[in-house]
């Protein structure tokens, strides 16, 4: 019999604190491997997430950066500008679109339909709230906005134009009413930006009064110069430091947006 082995041929058991050759190192193997893959999944995933945040703060304020530069590049010049109360609401609803975008329409995103049509569904939210945007224009009162210019400088000006459109015309304190015209207004300023509203008083208005009034207005201040608004540097600057914030963070990984943008039109 061979020395070292018991009687009947049994060996005797392993020792409980041996290691097996290699078990614990593949043992170590796999757990490194399962804690890397965890760890590419995180990284993903949060590349993932950063990638729509910045698409979804593009797409929120985007169209208001481009709003405040406008808004203060007007505000800068050395005359008055004088827009309609039509065009001011639509330049507001284009400014809050991305907001509108990345707000109700993605809460309340209709899923179903997007399966079925795909892209498109896009094309007939957007349609929708253009809709929306002109039916409250649509219904709004008339009303006149100048910029760059205070209401003791509007005043003369105004009554001028006022007299020379309708000879009934008069004040009475704030208020203007050209009879002839159908144009009842009031005016209210606001120093701090140092612009004017031309509200309407009342609902029986004539609109083709009111363009008459805004064409005069207009060629009645296109002589006028002003100083430069203070105010207009500061809604440039904040829409161009707006600008620069997601400009650089779209460039931090332009791959990743453009990706999350294509997910979000479900174009995979």
């Amino acid at each position: 019999m061979p020395s070292g082995v018991p009687f009947g041929g049994a060996r005797p058991p392993a020792a409980s604190g041996a290691v097996r050759p290699g078990g614990c190192n593949a043992r170590n193997d796999t757990r490194q491997v399962s804690r890397g893959l965890r760890g590419k999944r995180r990284s993903g995933s949060s590349k993932a997430v950063f990638s729509l945040d910045t698409l979804r703060w593009c797409l929120a304020f985007g169209p208001v950066a481009i709003y405040l530069m406008s808004l203060g590049a007007v505000n800068l010049l050395r005359r008055p500008v004088v827009v309609s109360g039509t065009r001011e609401a639509a330049a507001m609803g284009l400014a809050l679109s991305g907001l509108f975008i990345v707000g109700p329409l993605s809460l309340f995103f209709p899923v179903p339909a997007s399966i079925r049509f795909g892209p498109a569904v896009w094309a007939f939210l957007i349609t929708l709230y253009a809709l929306s945007v002109i039916l409250v224009v649509l219904l709004m009162r008339p009303r006149v906005v100048i910029y760059n210019i205070s209401a003791n400088q509007l005043r003369p000006v105004l009554t001028d134009v006022a007299m020379r459109l309708d000879r009934d015309a008069r004040w009475a304190g704030e208020s203007l009413a050209l009879p002839s015209l159908g144009v009842q207004l009031y005016v209210e300023s606001s120093p701090l930006m140092r612009n004017v509203v031309l509200g309407s008083v009342g609902r029986n208005q004539n609109h083709e009064g009111w363009q008459r009034l805004e064409a005069a207005l207009r060629a009645g201040l296109a002589s006028l110069e002003v100083p430069r608004n203070r105010s207009g540097l500061v809604l440039l600057a904040a829409g161009a430091l707006m600008a620069v914030l997601l400009a650089s963070a779209v460039a931090h990984d332009p791959a990743a947006v453009a990706q999350s943008l294509s997910e979000m039109l479900r174009l995979q």
